[in-house]
């Protein structure tokens, strides 16, 4: 199988739509066999997907000889021509895997909007799905819980080995790489073999255990329960989106439906359909968790807030329950404001946003919309300030951003990282709301045209 492995990732990528729109991809690459066998694959596709590839590694800081990898997977990057950016972190020795994962996938996050890249993809692939099921069996999870790791995830998060082996995927490297002088240095992270880690230990003595004892289509007996998993887990979400009353929607960090639907249902639908609803920005309610939002959505107050744990809140505003990210601060305090339109096209990540401009002869500026002409030169992207005011398209007199946002509404909760365009002293732009009559092209006249993409309001 490993013979023809690149078309047959390539054939399961286009049947299961993971890299839907051309972009740029960061790869998390930690210097594994894993990590280089994706990294070596989707050199291989990438042409064919009109994908741009950037490997990015974090350093946990839990050992110097963890710390070792950094310079192996520098090599590799420019082994393949690509560029690569690391993220630095202070775990120390005491950090556990759970810690460990957190701040893995949030320093990855950051290195993703710091490249502005549309994917973040991971090696994961099917030994550790068999792994994950079988943990997750043991430590009691539901039926939610046992679809493992899902092929796709918030704000573009790819794993398109999934399908494929461990031995499959060294077997890959093995061929591509006949001559051991220029195969690729495996890198082992100590952290990897430490049996005091549950998984490792899952890894490395239950999992051959069983395989003896029960056979060798072990792993796939619980892909296949995992599967099942997320068959039941599809039907949760699709009635989410089935049920007009729900009014349901979805971005990035961010999911919401109408409030009163879930003040009606019975227990057991509503908190399904509470814990289906979360998941799908990747927030894991259990039991307990489940009935404290029911008893929250159908007994509080519009404007109020309920911390989910792990980064997550719900928020209650004009008739929507929402479930967000529920501290952006560390983005803010560390990209205060954004720059656009120094060169002719380009583009931009900001927060949950996506900003693309080019140059082209200006048509008529709306007032409202998700895209704007502005006369040609650069600006910002920066978070509301208090005092901030503007002279709307058309109208008379400066109005309060923040004011215009609440008209808009925007839940308070948001308003505060909803972006506005500046030029200079100038707010020209509240992106889907307003437009200032500030920075206004002929039509005609050589202009500036840029879009602005909401990834929490798809």
């Amino acid at each position: 199988m490993s013979g023809d492995l690149r078309d047959k990732l390539l054939d399961h990528i286009r049947r299961s739509g993971l890299f839907e729109e051309p972009g740029l991809a960061l790869l998390a690459v930690s210097g594994g066999a894993d990590s280089i066998a994706l990294l070596d694959l989707m050199v291989a596709v990438a042409p064919e997907l009109d994908l741009e590839l950037t490997v990015g590694h974090v350093d946990h800081g839990i050992s110097e000889a963890a710390a070792a990898a950094v310079p192996h997977v520098q090599n590799l990057a420019k082994r393949y021509s690509l560029p690569c950016t690391v993220a630095a972190l202070q775990l120390g020795p005491k950090a556990g895997e759970t810690l460990a994962r957190t701040e893995r996938y949030r320093a990855l996050r950051k290195l993703q909007d710091d490249v502005g890249a549309r994917y973040l993809v991971t090696a994961h692939q099917a030994d550790d799905q068999a792994e994950t099921v079988l943990y997750r069996v043991l430590k009691g999870s539901g039926v939610f819980g046992l679809s493992a790791i899902p092929a796709r995830g918030p704000r573009g998060l790819t794993r398109p080995l999934l399908p494929f082996t461990r031995d499959e995927l060294l077997t890959w490297l093995h061929r591509q790489f006949p001559d051991a002088q220029s195969r690729p240095f495996v890198f082992e992270d100590p952290a990897n073999i430490d049996e005091r880690h549950d998984r490792v230990w899952l890894r490395r003595t239950v999992m051959p255990l069983l395989r003896t004892r029960l056979g060798t289509d072990l792993d796939e007996k619980l892909a296949q329960t995992a599967r099942d998993a997320a068959t039941d887990r599809q039907a949760w979400a699709s009635l989410l989106r089935a049920s007009p009353e729900l009014e349901f929607s979805r971005g990035a960090r961010l999911v919401e439906v109408a409030r009163a639907p879930l003040q009606r249902y019975d227990k057991v639908l509503s908190e399904g359909l509470l814990r289906a609803l979360a998941r799908e920005v990747g927030c894991v309610l259990g039991p307990r968790r489940a009935a404290r939002l029911r008893a929250f959505v159908t007994g509080s107050t519009s404007g109020r807030r309920l911390q989910l744990g792990a980064g997550w809140e719900a928020e209650l505003s004009f008739g929507r329950l929402r479930i967000l990210a529920a501290n952006r601060d560390e983005f803010t305090s560390e990209r205060p404001q954004l720059s656009w339109g120094e060169t002719k096209s380009g583009c931009v990540r900001w927060a949950d946003w996506e900003f693309t401009w080019h140059t082209a002869s200006a048509d008529a500026t709306r007032r409202d919309a998700q895209t704007t002409w502005v006369t040609l030169g650069p600006g910002e992207i920066r978070l509301p300030r208090a005092g901030d005011r503007m002279v709307p398209l058309g109208g008379v007199g400066r109005r309060k951003v923040r004011r215009m946002l609440m008209e808009a509404r925007i839940p308070a909760g948001e308003r505060q990282y909803y972006p506005v365009v500046v030029r200079g002293p100038d707010i020209i732009w509240i992106p889907g709301i307003c437009r200032s009559s500030e920075a206004i092209p002929r039509i005609g006249e050589e202009a500036i045209k840029l879009d602005a993409r909401s990834t929490d309001r798809s």
